[in-house]
């Protein structure tokens, strides 16, 4: 399983959903949409922070701990 966290350099949000998921064991890259700009079109990522898992957006926010529990099963 591939997971990013697709995120502006800038975003506040990002540090606390990497720890969440470093937190949760899930491993993971930070991907920076200044960096990423096809990849963001191809995406329709237009906020930050985004959680991709496998090429998918499952995520266009930051998601709360439960639901990421939820979604990961764990």
């Amino acid at each position: 399983m591939e997971v990013m966290i697709i995120a502006t350099s800038g975003c506040s949000h990002c540090t606390n959903l990497s720890k969440e998921l470093d937190d949760l064991g899930i491993a993971h890259k930070l991907v920076f949409a200044e960096d990423e700009v096809e990849l963001c079109q191809q995406l329709a990522i237009r906020h930050s922070p985004n959680l991709v898992v496998d090429g998918e957006v499952v995520f266009r926010k930051q998601p709360t701990e439960h639901e990421l529990r939820e979604f990961f099963n764990c």
